[in-house]
């Protein structure tokens, strides 16, 4: 008797099942699958993207307008009687800093967010969660964010979002990022803080064992291990940077123009070095290139390489970004890095969700 009571009283663990829009090459995905969540499939409108994500994330890629996704499509995928999470990260380029400044704002980039909202509202899953930049709630046009969040609770969803701070997670970048949960049976939180600042993933955690270097050079064992080549000038300029230094530190005749000029005191990560014992800054779709932040190497004459980026992602080494890795566009492989939702914040949204339906 006391063996069945034993048996009935174990929980078995629900079937959750993901489709992700916006999937990109499937970074939230793959933090997902990698806590047990069953990936259905992605959605994106780069199709270059389709053997990354299908290859990595056992899932299907579909190469589709979101606008002209229906609820019908969606609900076919998932299986009968799981947990459906509908996951994704709108494009984010249109409520960065930069969309501030801009005043050409192409409005159909704004518009979705909102078709996101549509099929929440259609398809009626158990579980949202959507990630973004911070900046998207202050972002006034039209309030995509907080129309957002109405549509949610207006279905009967409770709605729980916060800034994260990467590091807090084991995230080695000081990357910030906007993290929303909704459940339709009850109050769904992230996780709280893994790591403090006594104990953050540093640089030299993470790439302090790979090869070295030169700056133009490509290890012979690892293609995604290759750095950019430098001008002669460019070269110059890294090595009269000292460790976690910047422009700031050159002799005046190695110095830009714009650095000469009192707004150029803006800009004083520029051309730096990453500090071996510091989360790195954020990954951006140009971080394999030297002038384009504080993506120096924190020792060698050159800019971070293609690894080193998708490590600071928190990407795996097994992940596979191209069928045939010997062939590897260094353009084509930093979008894909810079634009991804980091893994590691991927697994984290998976373990909220998990605590939360345990409950």
């Amino acid at each position: 008797m006391a063996r069945n009571h034993k048996k009935s009283a174990e929980k078995k663990t629900p079937l959750i099942e993901v489709v992700d829009l916006f999937c990109g090459i499937g970074g939230l995905s793959y933090g997902l699958k990698s806590q047990g969540l069953k990936i259905k499939a992605g959605y994106d409108l780069d199709y270059t993207c389709e053997y990354a994500y299908h290859h990595n994330n056992d899932a299907e890629f579909r190469y589709e307008d979101i606008r002209k996704v229906t609820a019908e499509e969606i609900n076919n995928t998932y299986s009968k009687g799981a947990i459906r999470v509908l996951a994704g990260c709108a494009p984010c380029q249109p409520f960065s800093s930069y969309a501030f400044k801009n005043k050409n704002k192409d409005p159909n980039k704004y518009s979705l967010l909102d078709e996101f909202g549509r099929l929440v509202e259609e398809v009626q899953p158990d579980i949202v969660t959507m990630e973004n930049v911070p900046q998207i709630l202050k972002f006034k046009l039209e309030h995509v964010f907080q129309r957002f969040v109405e549509t949610l609770e207006h279905n009967e969803y409770n709605v729980s979002y916060k800034v994260v701070f990467c590091p807090d997670y084991g995230i080695p970048q000081t990357r910030k990022r906007l993290v929303l949960l909704a459940s339709k049976k009850g109050k769904i939180e992230l996780i709280p803080p893994t790591h403090t600042a006594e104990d953050y993933v540093t640089v030299k955690d993470v790439i302090g064992g790979l090869p070295a270097l030169e700056a133009g050079e490509r290890d012979p064992n690892d293609a995604l291990h290759k750095a950019r080549a430098l001008t002669p000038l460019n070269l110059q300029r890294i090595k009269a940077t000292p460790a976690n230094g910047s422009w700031t530190d050159w002799p005046k005749e190695l110095q830009l123009k714009c650095h000469k000029r009192k707004s150029g005191k803006t800009f004083g990560s520029v051309y730096g070095r990453m500090d071996w014992n510091k989360p790195a800054p954020t990954m951006t779709t140009q971080c394999t290139g030297l002038g384009n932040g504080r993506f120096g190497h924190p020792e060698q004459d050159r800019a971070i390489s293609l690894r080193e980026a998708a490590l600071i992602q928190t990407f795996p080494k097994n992940y596979q970004f191209f069928i045939d890795e010997r062939s590897v566009s260094t353009t084509l492989a930093s979008r894909y890095i810079g634009n991804a939702v980091p893994p590691k914040l991927g697994e984290v949204i998976g373990m909220s969700i998990k605590k939360f339906l345990n409950q």
